[in-house]
């Protein structure tokens, strides 16, 4: 088999990271290693190999949405279909391991829509038909921008039509190579303002349905359009609206 990863690296973020998306990791080397062994059971330097001890590190910082993440119904709204929406530790194991199906929507503009029509001519186009708990990965080309400023900018949308119509499939994981599953929020917040409806904003994300999306991925252009397993387990983090995860593709040879 062939694995290809489509998760972006964790690492520490660089000074010009605004605030609130900040990852922060402190690193102990060997040495660091050596002397915490000396401390704790009195072994000295000279009775470890090459006088090193372990290395560590330390994640001071990661918010459950600052790396490539899946998002639990929690992170939407607080109730979703008159129930309490589940956390990310809540969800079935079921739902992150399963056949995957990509969706080229590269051609599209920053802030464009991807409908349920868009969506329909595309599993056409490449002779698919969804199945219940297949994966279903939205590839924007975005991935390119990551760890960029002006990243969290980039992107066409994912309308709740179009959410509501793959969730009405039986397809319970969705993900996109973009910051965010709806279209960059300064054009959401722009035309929400601007019309002053409720429903404009975040609207994918509160379409009201109990399911769950990857947002951040990176190389989906290396995919095929299907053929493809995906794993995309979360961590297990308690009442979580997310989970970082290690999110790859697996293909036979």
């Amino acid at each position: 088999m062939r694995v290809i990863d489509l998760s972006a690296t964790i690492a520490p973020s660089p000074d010009t990271a605004p605030d609130f998306l900040r990852t922060e990791i402190a690193y102990h080397d060997h040495a660091d290693g050596a002397a915490g062994i000396e401390t704790l059971f009195n072994v000295p330097p000279e009775l470890l190999r090459d006088g090193e001890g372990w290395a560590t590190e330390t994640i001071t910082r990661l918010g459950t949405h600052d790396s490539t993440h899946v998002d639990a119904p929690w992170h939407y709204n607080s109730h979703i279909q008159g129930s309490k929406a589940p956390t990310i530790d809540e969800l079935p194991l079921e739902w992150f391991f399963g056949d995957g199906v990509k969706l080229d929507m590269t051609s599209r503009e920053e802030g464009d829509t991807v409908t349920e029509q868009d969506a329909k001519g595309e599993l056409k186009r490449i002779g698919y038909a969804l199945k219940p708990l297949d994966i279903v990965l939205i590839n924007t080309g975005r991935d390119i921008y990551y760890g960029q400023p002006d990243y969290i900018f980039k992107g066409c949308g994912v309308t709740p039509g179009a959410t509501r119509w793959l969730y009405g499939q039986g397809i319970r994981v969705m993900g996109i190579d973009a910051w965010g599953w709806d279209a960059p929020l300064d054009t959401q917040a722009r035309q929400a303002l601007e019309k002053g409806d409720k429903g404009i904003f975040w609207a994918a994300h509160q379409a009201d349905l109990p399911y769950s999306h990857i947002e951040r991925l990176i190389n989906l252009g290396d995919l095929p359009p299907f053929g493809f397993t995906v794993s995309c387990f979360p961590l297990k983090i308690k009442g979580a609206s997310a989970g970082p995860a290690r999110v790859v593709a697996i293909l036979p040879e």
